[in-house]
């Protein structure tokens, strides 16, 4: 307990360099444990975008291409799938659902979505979720849209506004549809995915705001006009949704068995009248991060790196205050301390130095993380888990506490052998 007092007292009485090696390991530590939770949500959050797809089908082009375009609305798609080839492949044996998208549309820098109905039925993310409504229902008809909850939060729509749908993806487009509002029937409740940045219409409203004959709105009216002489089924209505437009972007496919899922995908990757491409988007995602993991190394060097300079810097200032504690030391000794408690006292400086630092460190990690969580969200699409320290991540603090100890032991060795020497005498 003395000894513990005297370090306390020591530290306190060093505390302009103890603050600035404590601030510069407490950096160390907030960086490191954010890039390794930013890292391992992202590799989350990317894998919860989709689950329960089987196969993803789209024009020849690389695995990664397709799934980053069609999934999560990353870069473009360079050619579309004509809808004979669709229709022909989704009638295939054993193909249990289908769900046709179209890309290439925007709305104040939020993508567009052309899909059917049966898009809110089949679509899966995280552990096999299925999409919900916070508000409203599916589009029933050409003019209307479903919000992902994003978009409905960030530009304040509700029910009943009107969307005007703008020509290509960014966040400037000169081509405005505005002869063809969309009016907002749904919102999606909160997924976490790309879904959340989206506007979903159905398909067959993609091929009439580029280049129909008439209007979303006429179409409607059309529809409701046909509805007084003669009542249409639910099959009709369904196709009516999505139409039968020259191509699509891609789709998505669900199977009874995965041995339909590998020859399917085989035949698909042959066929004969168009460059196909057809992909699992389980196995291409690890091939994503396959490709990454030279990125995670770097990051996780260049955060021990962070950390070794801070544990040197704590080293040399240590040394360098050792030169001048040597009066201080000659004083203990002089009262009765042997040199292994001044080993003792110089270490426990360090490890409480080091404990200090991790503290603080995860005090700044888990505020960087609350403060950047929604920005991460917004912009990167990466869901940060704000829980505490996975084992991985205390294993971490953990040989940080050793380096810390093991580093405190050289100055410690040190003012062991100065008291055994005649140096340590008091000069006057």
């Amino acid at each position: 307990m003395i000894l513990t007092k005297l370090a306390y007292k020591s530290l306190l009485n060093r505390r302009a360099s103890v603050l600035l090696t404590l601030f510069t390991i407490a950096i160390s530590v907030m960086l490191l444990l954010s890039i390794e939770r930013i890292r391992v949500d992202a590799k989350t959050s990317f894998s919860n975008t989709i689950s329960g797809t089987d196969l993803i089908v789209g024009a020849r082009t690389g695995d990664i291409q397709l799934l980053l375009s069609s999934v999560f609305r990353i870069g473009y798609a360079n050619n579309g799938v004509s809808w004979q080839s669709y229709q022909y492949i989704a009638a295939q044996r054993g193909v249990k659902w289908s769900i046709p998208i179209s890309l290439g549309d925007s709305h104040k820098g939020q993508a567009v979505l052309g899909t059917s109905r049966d898009y809110f039925t089949h679509y899966r993310f995280g552990k096999k979720q299925t999409l919900s409504f916070q508000q409203g229902h599916a589009f029933e008809h050409l003019n209307q849209v479903v919000l992902g909850s994003d978009v409905a939060s960030r530009l304040g729509y509700t029910l009943g506004d009107n969307v005007v749908i703008s020509h290509g993806m960014g966040n400037t487009s000169f081509h405005h549809h505005k002869d063809n509002p969309f009016t907002v029937i749904g919102i999606l409740n909160a997924t976490g995915t790309p879904v959340d940045k989206t506007l979903h219409i159905p398909l067959a409203a993609i091929d009439l705001i580029h280049g129909g004959s008439h209007s979303a709105n006429n179409e409607h009216d059309e529809h409701d006009e046909h509805d007084e002489h003669d009542e249409h089924d639910e099959h009709d209505e369904h196709n009516n949704l999505i139409g039968e437009p020259s191509q699509i972007t891609a789709f998505l496919m669900g199977f009874d068995s995965p041995l339909y899922t590998l020859q399917i995908r085989r035949n698909i990757n042959q066929y004969k009248k168009e460059p196909l491409l057809a992909i699992m988007p389980t196995v291409t995602l690890k091939e994503l991060w396959q490709m990454l993991a030279i990125v995670e190394k770097v990051l996780l060097l260049f955060s021990g790196v962070v950390i070794l300079v801070s544990l040197l810097g704590m080293l040399t200032t240590l040394l360098a205050n050792l030169n001048q504690r040597r009066r201080e030391l000659a004083i203990l000794r002089s009262v009765g301390a042997r040199p292994w408690q001044l080993f003792t006292l110089i270490s426990m400086e360090s490890l409480f130095t080091t404990l200090l630092g991790c503290l603080v460190g995860c005090g700044l990690y888990y505020g960087v993380m609350l403060i950047s969580s929604s920005y991460l969200q917004s912009h990167a699409g990466i869901s940060v888990n704000i829980a505490m320290l996975s084992y991985y991540e205390l294993t971490l603090i953990g040989v940080i506490m050793a380096a810390g100890f093991i580093i405190g032991l050289i100055p410690a060795t040190r003012a062991y052998f100065y008291s055994l020497s005649d140096g340590m005498s008091i000069k006057t």
